[in-house]
């Protein structure tokens, strides 16, 4: 054994505060949309490669095609929007407005365009 006692260190934690929860949430959100975004494609890859069944067509079905786009699009503006706010904290409030416009006319023109090519 040894003579000397180990000092156990501990690490000091910071608790969250309402920023972090924010940013954390912001995050979050993104990881969502993109596992959904990797579980739609996994499983149109399992579909058609895998099984040979073509149900998922992304050339002719607007549909699957707009949502890959949307779904890639919102993880993306979602990772930039926590970045942003890391980056500048001072201006959260701002990103964030910005962010929801953005995501509602991003939305509203994909439903639009949509709307269009259907009719």
């Amino acid at each position: 054994m040894s003579k000397f006692k180990k000092k156990t260190v501990e690490k000091e934690k910071k608790p969250y505060t309402l920023d972090d929860r924010f940013i954390k949430s912001i995050e979050f959100a993104g990881w969502i949309f993109l596992l959904v975004l990797a579980g739609y494609l996994a499983l149109w890859f399992a579909e058609d490669y895998i099984l040979n069944i073509s149900s998922i067509i992304f050339n002719t079905n607007v549909y699957s095609f707009t949502l890959v786009i949307f779904l890639g699009t919102s993880s993306a503006l979602s990772f930039g929007l926590a970045s942003n706010i890391k980056n500048n904290p001072e201006k959260k409030k701002i990103l964030f407005l910005d962010w929801m416009i953005g995501e509602f006319l991003f939305c509203m023109f994909a439903i639009f365009a949509l709307a269009a090519y259907q009719w």
